[in-house]
């Protein structure tokens, strides 16, 4: 079941000698008996410590070697799957252009670096929510034409126009924005006008629409604005079947024509999501916008998962145990001991939390692989931490814990926590917060994001 999407050649990722770079190298400050100019104070004379077999007593966890400054959790983006991932969804629109969407910080995979990857592989538009992000993708030099659509009256739409960042209008004031930004900066603002075709939420109503298309053809033949483009939203693209969708297809097209009699010629019309893009041809029309998709999940997870579909999971993220220890069965773990240990046990200490983006509403559910088996979330997930009952198996502080990825070792996948949580994997991924750092893979994209 491929969807339009072929499945011929593997995704191709980073080998053993691709570079992984960090993101930030966080310093702490200095603590309370540090020195105005910022000097320690001297050290205590140094006690004598008997290292284990095989190494000094702080580098054995696991086997692994300790090193300092490794993070003690990180989400690794995997920049070569963002690129095969777009090709795939390049091929499923056929003949539309495709518009990477990197809102949100690329999904939480870092916009900048997940935007360059689009382009890449194969889309000629990025697409963002906010006039900030936009202005900070011109502010990154990332090339292609990026369009803007949830913008307010308090937006900075004069050094939007001045970017060349095209922008969405919803409504009157929006194009009266616009055209203020255009003779403010001496450039005409470029516009994809926003129908209200079932969402529910942005865009002009069918009976704001006229009144909309002629506020805005009347500023095109001023020289203010350009109308390049009719867009909306889909409601239910990802519920395979659903009549809405026919409906606001149909709907869709009549705003369309209604703007051409108004004498606009939009270069392209674009309503189709991650879902519509793989599952419903009739809404691709002259461009598409996936979002979730560019990252290897499936936007349509009841209906076949991102291998189904040709896609590969982008993000994995991992975490190092930060405490081990043996206790007896009937043991309370975590706040209000909403779990007890069965037996005598191990319990590891995972030490990311709510405040990482961890749910907490994935309490007693959330799915790790540690030591090659899965586990579950012991208890409740804490602010900054979270226990795992390991059972039996063998575990030291330091060893590693793959809260989700592509699978390749049996891993739990963002859908997965999706399903603990009861949400869905769009939250999963772009709630993982700013403590954890992220680093890509594939050595073409260095340096922070």
């Amino acid at each position: 079941m491929t969807f339009g999407i072929p499945r011929e050649a593997e995704i191709a990722v980073a080998g053993p000698g691709a570079a992984a770079t960090a993101v930030a190298d966080v310093r702490l400050p200095a603590g309370p008996g540090a020195t105005a100019g910022g000097a320690a104070p001297a050290a205590p004379p140094a006690r004598s410590v008997t290292p284990p077999a095989g190494g000094s007593a702080f580098d054995h966890h696991g086997g692994e070697a300790y090193r300092p400054g490794t993070p003690h959790a990180q989400a690794r983006i995997d920049l070569a799957a963002i690129r095969a991932n777009v090709s795939r969804l390049c091929d499923a629109a056929g003949s539309a252009e495709v518009m990477a969407v990197v809102k949100a910080d690329g999904y939480g995979h870092g916009m900048v670096a997940a935007a360059r990857a689009a382009l890449a592989g194969g889309a000629t538009w990025i697409g963002v929510a906010g006039m900030r992000e936009a202005l900070a993708l011109r502010a990154a030099a990332v090339p292609g034409r990026l369009l803007a659509w949830l913008l307010t009256p308090g937006d900075d739409w004069n050094s939007a126009v001045a970017a060349g960042v095209e922008l969405s209008a919803g409504a009157e004031w929006a194009v009266r924005a616009a055209v203020r930004a255009a003779h403010a900066v001496g450039r005409p603002a470029r516009l994809h006008l926003e129908a209200e075709t079932g969402l529910g939420r942005g865009g002009a109503t069918a009976s704001d629409w006229p009144a909309l298309v002629d506020t805005a053809a009347r500023a095109e033949a001023a020289g203010s604005v350009q109308v390049v483009g009719v867009w909306s939203h889909l409601a239910r693209a990802d519920e395979s079947g659903h009549p809405g969708c026919d409906q606001q297809v149909a709907n869709f097209r009549s705003a369309a024509e209604r703007a051409r009699q108004a004498g606009l010629t939009p270069e392209v019309l674009h309503l189709s999501n991650s879902a519509a893009t793989v599952t419903l041809p009739e809404a691709r029309f002259d461009l598409v916008r996936p979002g979730l998709a560019v990252y290897g999940l499936s936007p349509v997870p009841g209906l076949a998962g991102p291998a189904e579909l040709g896609l590969r999971p982008a993000m994995t993220l991992t975490a190092r145990l930060a405490s081990v220890k043996r206790v007896p069965a009937g043991h309370g773990v975590s706040y209000g001991h909403r779990y007890r240990t069965p037996r005598e046990t191990t319990l590891g200490l995972v030490p990311v939390g709510y405040a990482d983006g961890v749910p907490r509403h994935a309490s007693q559910a959330g799915p790790v692989l540690v030591a090659g088996r899965r586990h579950r979330v012991a208890g409740t997930v804490c602010m900054d931490q979270f226990v795992v009952d390991l059972g039996d198996v063998p575990a030291t502080p330091g060893d590693e814990v793959v809260l989700f990825g592509p699978g390749d070792r049996g891993e739990p996948g963002a859908q997965d926590w999706a399903r603990a949580a009861h949400t869905i994997s769009h939250e999963i991924v772009t709630r993982i917060g700013a403590r954890v750092p992220r680093t890509y893979t594939d050595g073409t994209v260095s340096g922070t994001c």
